[in-house]
Parts: structure tokens; sequence; C-alpha cells
């Protein structure tokens, strides 16, 4: 024991923690949490059941209470004490290491960050505008950036979460809505990313603003609501395609029963006033004995047994791929779903691989027939290099040949806001949209030199 070990102090409440010994502020941080942990874990052991804004006050008053028998000891012997600046700053990181998301949630409190991420101590995050900033001496080891995670996933509000080298990938939503992804053992060093969806309800209106959609697209995606138009959407990672799923989403009628399904929560449909008949579901990965696992293929189908009159599914990308077609396909119209892809065409060709890759092992012909026979409308969303997020395609499924999904781009432009030449909707998507109230002109005016008449 050394007399600049913090945890002496209590170990031996004879002997004097000199502060001048203490030149780190994160010894102190250490020694006070190590304190708090002990003593809350001690109150809960003795019944004491508090919700997390309890907890946190909690956690509040037990530093202060040791901050001031710190102080008091070192004024009894003579000794400096910590100045109230110092105080100040050990108090912030202790109760961010034992409530919250430990030393992340000062970057989660932010609310112009979108991204945090992780790689061992190393803390990157990435702005609303685009702008990427390293953070440093959030954490001094790999060790409590894993310790951290697993406290965070066994209080989990959807049931408590592993995270150890025998479940060494996690996948969770975090309180305030944030998706939080972690991996250990298979990286070569632990890794958490967080991503937070600046608008919880969102509008066409809304993206309208935000220069995601111009009034054609507004006109447009209502109209394919309205005219029950199964759409996938379709963009990089970050692209922004949940939140445009959304606001598409947010269009369906109130008096509709929607099922929603979801890795991790979310969309959030059922929350609130705007969908009173929604039923939000959630995959969940097997147990500690390695059962117990529900897949996203396995909600799609269950969801067509609950009567909805839509399903939405988060993100599709593997098994769920045929489950979801024939939903689509089979009277459940109006339908939405998200998908990986760097361009709208390339979702015909990612339907195509997980559709062979899934239980059914669909040939290309039978996925083509499918695709053309459930999906209506393709979505895409691109990242700007200013960080701003663009529909830039909208495309019509028109039929199959072969192993070829048939389709038109009936829509596009460059991320500059440009609108290119696009292709003439065909008459069922014509009929279906002008019945739903979209002046078809809006597109052929948007057609440009080259563009197409009726």
């Amino acid at each position: 024991m050394t007399e600049s070990d913090p945890s002496s102090f209590y170990e031996d409440p004879g002997r004097v923690v000199d502060p001048g010994h203490l030149r780190v502020v994160g010894e102190w941080t250490e020694w006070v949490a190590a304190e708090t942990t002990r003593r809350l874990s001690e109150a809960m052991r003795d019944g004491t059941d508090d919700s997390s804004q309890e907890y946190r006050r909690r956690a509040e008053r037990t530093i202060a209470r040791i901050l001031d028998e710190a102080a008091s000891d070192a004024l009894a012997s003579g000794r400096p004490v910590l100045d109230s600046a110092t105080e100040a700053a050990i108090s912030r990181r202790v109760l961010a290491q034992v409530s919250g998301l430990g030393p992340l949630q000062p970057l989660l409190d932010d609310p112009d960050i979108e991204n945090i991420n992780c790689n061992g101590t190393r803390v990157w995050v990435r702005y609303a505008d685009g702008r990427r900033e390293q953070r440093t001496d959030v954490f001094n080891d790999p060790a409590e950036l894993i310790a951290l995670v697993r406290r965070v996933a066994a209080e989990s509000t959807t049931g408590e979460r592993r995270f150890d080298p025998g479940a060494p990938i996690l996948d969770m939503q975090l309180p305030g809505g944030e998706r939080l992804n972690a991996v250990m053992e298979v990286a070569r060093e632990p890794s958490v990313s967080i991503r937070r969806h600046r608008y919880s309800t969102t509008s066409l209106e809304q993206l309208q603003d935000l220069g995601t959609l111009d009034t054609v697209l507004v006109a447009l995606l209502r109209a394919a609501v309205r005219s029950r138009r199964n759409m996938v959407i379709t963009g990089g990672t970050g692209a922004g395609k949940t939140t445009l799923l959304r606001a598409i989403a947010s269009e369906i009628p109130p008096h509709e029963r929607l099922v929603t399904i979801e890795d991790v929560f979310e969309l959030g449909l059922d929350k609130g006033d705007a969908h009173p008949d929604c039923v939000a579901l959630q995959a969940r990965p097997a147990n500690i004995e390695g059962t117990g696992q529900i897949t996203i293929a396995d909600l799609v189908r269950t969801a067509l047994r609950m009567s909805p009159d839509r399903v939405i599914v988060g993100e599709t990308r593997g098994h769920e791929t045929v489950p979801l077609l024939n939903a689509m396909s089979q009277g459940n119209d109006g339908s939405l779903t998200t998908l990986h892809a760097s361009d709208s065409s390339g979702a015909f060709t990612k339907f195509g691989a997980y559709a062979a890759q899934s239980a059914e092992r669909l040939p290309l012909e039978a996925t083509a027939a499918l695709v053309a026979s459930a999906v209506h409308l393709v979505v895409h969303v691109s990242a700007t290099p200013n960080g701003n997020r663009m529909v830039t395609s909208v495309r019509e499924v028109v039929g199959a040949e072969d192993q070829r999904v048939v389709s038109n781009e009936v829509y596009r432009r460059r991320p500059n806001g440009e609108v290119l030449p696009s292709a003439p909707p065909s008459p069922d998507t014509i009929d279906a949209l002008a019945e739903a109230g979209f002046d078809i002109a809006l597109l052929r005016g948007g057609a440009g030199v080259g563009g197409w008449s009726a």
C-alpha cells in the first residue's frame, strides 16, 4: 500500500491520503468510482430497488459524501484539500462511470453528435454536419470499455444481454433509443459503435426542409403510401434509410394495423398517437444455453398471422428475404423495408443473393419473379459529401425476364440537387399514383431535356 494509492483511504481509516500525491484526476476518479460502486452495491443488497433516475440521484449523493469525507480527513490532518474545480471534475467523471453510458455519456448528451465509434481506447465522433473528431482521455484501457458494455448490457430494458468471449457480438437499444453494437474477441481490440437518430418522429415535410426530398418527391411518396405501393428503401450505411422509412410511414392512415419487425427497436412507430394499432416485434438472440433465438424470418412469418394491414421490416439482410417478399405479394400491400445497396438497381442483386442463401434456396429466375410480384418502388437515399442526405433515385419495378428484374428509373437527381432525365412510369403506376392524387405531370416536368412525354 502506497501513500498515493487512493484505495488506502478506506482500507486504513487512520491513514491520510495527501491530495498533493494524486496529481492525476484519473487516480482520484478511479478510487471514488470504486468506493461509490461498493456503497451502491451494498444498498442494493440491502433491498434498495431504484429506478434509473433514482439510482443516478443516489449516486450523486454518494459521490458528494465520499468527497466531503476525504476533505474532512485532509483538513483534520493538516493536509491540503482538492480545489472545487478538481472536485467537480472528479464528480462528473465518477457519475459518468457509475451511471448512464459511463465516460461516453457526455458525448451521448451532445445533440449534434450522430455517431460514436470506439476502437479500444480511441474514440471518434461524427457530427450531423459531417464533421469527424477524435476524442482523447475517454478510456485508459480497453478493459474499461468492455466493463462498460457489460454493465449496460446487463441493465438492458429488453432483457439482460451477454457480452463475453462466449457471446462476443452485442446489438441492443440504449434507454434513449440509440443503437449500440459491440464486438470483442473476434476483433483485435474491443469495438463499440453507437448510432443515434436525430429525429424520433419525422415527416416528409421535415425531410424536404432538410433537403433530403424535393416537392415532387414529397408528393410522389405520399401518393405511393396512399396507393399501397410496396417500397424498398436503399442506401449505404448511415445514409438515412431508417429516417426516410419513418417519414414515409408517417403518411400511413392511423386506422391501419401495422406490425414492425426489427433486430433492435429503432422505428418507434408504436409510440405516440400516430399509429395506435401498431405491434412492434424485436428479434432475440439465443440465451446463455444457446436456445431461444427468434430471428427476423421467424417474426415475419408470425406477423402474417397477426392480421396486419402493412408489415414493416426495419432492415432486410438475410434469411427473412423470401418470407418478406411473400408477405408483400400476398395481400400486405403498402409494406416497407430497407436494404443496403449502392444504388437503386443494386436492390435486385441483393435480393437475389439473399434468396439464394436463404433456407428456400431460390434460383435467380424464381427470385426475379417474386421480386416483380412483391416490390413496386425502390427509393434510394444517398449521403452527400457535406454530410447531408438526399433521395437521388426512385425506381419502378415493372416485371421480370428470366433472371433479371425489369425496372424503370422514374426519378433521378445528382447529389447537388440537379434533376436528371428519367424514364416514364408504366401505365399501372401512373394509374395508381394518379388515383391517389399525384399529378403525373410533375414527373414529366422533372425529366428535362430528353425527358418523356405522354
